[in-house]
């Protein structure tokens, strides 16, 4: 080989060697200089949580909510929703934070289509996806305001809590922890976190008015607000087209409450909730309408 050739090769050799030292020197004197200590409380606070990484919290995981707790004072310690009271409680130990009270939720579908026998106003082919049958002219149903039935709300549970009868998601509420991922999912915001000890509830979320609900439902809500000026804890009002309910004030009132609200919707619409047992109900209806 001619020696010229050999000690040129040699000499790029050389020249790489001394440029990819030169960065490595400058990497680990920035990886110094910018380092970042490491804080043992995230870690145990991390540890502590459900790790269940659904985003109930409202941050990017468990460690993105480890993060928040540990280093920002206004972050409460029980949004660990799958934890529950024990990991809540632990939280706040390990971070000095009042534990605040942690009330038990569930996911409540407000809707009636099956009930209400909604027809459809075509027929939906193409990808089984609420959000996509949504994009298509708002869904197959009559019912602009009506669960579609394709079950992504189901598909994204993380603790499959959400089961399909009939086309319909019914929710177990031994499993849901009212992380709120289905309330994410759903394109037709029909689902809702509802206290368990809640008197009343409203399965309907369309805001259509009168004769436009009768055409298309059996039992949808007509805005007619009578259980609004009826309601003697004044518990109940009428915002953005939809019937809401204070449970506070309706649970402090007492049943007299849910009995006058419920027995003046001329619909029926407005019912009572007995919590756990409303699932078993919900499930046994959806099975004879279907």
């Amino acid at each position: 080989m001619d020696p010229a050739l050999v000690k040129l090769a040699l000499g790029g050799v050389a020249l790489l060697v001394c440029i990819g030292l030169f960065f490595g020197i400058g990497l680990a004197l920035a990886a110094h200089r910018f380092a970042v200590e490491s804080n043992p409380l995230i870690e145990e606070v991390l540890e502590s949580l459900a790790g269940a990484q659904c985003g109930g919290c409202g941050y990017p995981g468990c460690e993105g909510y480890a993060i928040a707790v540990v280093n920002d004072p206004d972050v409460p310690p029980n949004l660990c929703f799958p934890g529950k009271e024990a990991v809540a409680e632990k939280v706040a130990v390990l971070t000095g934070k009042k534990m605040a009270a942690m009330e038990d939720m569930i996911a409540l579908v407000r809707c009636s289509r099956q009930e209400g026998r909604v027809s459809h106003k075509h027929e939906y082919i193409g990808f089984a996806s609420c959000t996509a049958a949504n994009l298509g002219f708002g869904g197959p149903s009559a019912c602009q305001y009506a669960c579609i039935g394709l079950g992504e709300c189901a598909q994204a549970c993380p603790f499959d809590a959400i089961t399909m009868v009939e086309n319909f998601p019914v929710v177990d509420p031994d499993k849901c922890v009212s992380c709120g991922t289905c309330v994410k999912t759903c394109p037709k915001r029909v689902i809702e976190l509802q206290t368990l000890k809640a008197r009343v509830y409203v399965p309907c979320s369309t805001k259509d008015l009168g004769k436009n609900v009768t055409k298309v439902c059996e039992v949808g809500c007509i805005s007619c607000k009578m259980c609004v000026k009826k309601c003697p804890a004044e518990a109940v009002a009428y915002e953005g087209g939809l019937i809401k309910v204070d449970h506070e004030k309706c649970i402090a009132y007492g049943s007299a409450c849910e009995e006058v609200c419920v027995e003046k919707c001329p619909r029926k619409i407005m019912r009572k909730y007995d919590g756990r047992n409303f699932v078993a109900r919900q499930a046994a209806g959806l099975r004879m309408a279907g």
